[in-house]
């Protein structure tokens, strides 16, 4: 296994494991698929902002991770949202775990203070993979999702990476 930065060359591939979980999970509360477009410019967008998206790849890409702003405006500089998924039927091998260690890597080295994930109420196993990580449970926001016809709960975990101040 490999973990590398993503390049617009793996964007069908990430486009195909994103849209996996549009299609067919509450993972993900947007049904907005994804094309090679989109990925190309979440990439770039991730980039000027200092952070790259990056990819596990074995004989092809089996799932990527990602970090951007937890929310605008200056106050929020220093904290980080991450998304990792992996190709159905990845888990359980590390690729989650590597794909996130490089992700926490260039946000200690870009001096961010903390990563946020926002989890599906749903996703039992991304809440128990984040807590293995350090994550910690900070919240439940009862029914602000929607999909498929059902009010769902975002969870969420946070990770302290440096002392505030």
């Amino acid at each position: 296994m490999i973990i590398r930065a993503a390049t617009h060359g793996d964007a069908r591939a990430i486009a195909e494991i994103w849209n996996h979980y549009i299609r067919d999970t509450t993972v993900t509360f947007t049904t907005d698929e994804k094309t090679p477009g989109h990925i190309a410019a979440y990439m770039d967008a991730r980039q000027a902002g200092g952070m790259s998206v990056w990819v596990a790849e074995e004989d092809d890409i089996a799932g990527f991770a990602a970090a951007s702003s937890f929310r605008s405006g200056p106050g929020y500089a220093r904290t980080l949202e991450t998304s990792v998924m992996l190709r159905d039927g990845a888990s359980g091998a590390g690729l989650g775990r590597a794909l996130m260690q490089a992700v926490e890597r260039v946000a200690r080295e870009s001096q961010a203070s903390a990563l946020v994930a926002g989890i599906s109420g749903e996703n039992e196993g991304a809440i128990a993979f984040h807590a293995r990580l350090g994550f910690d449970h900070v919240g439940r926001m009862p029914g602000v999702g929607q999909k498929f016809g059902r009010r769902l709960d975002l969870v969420l975990m946070q990770k302290t990476l440096r002392a505030a101040g």
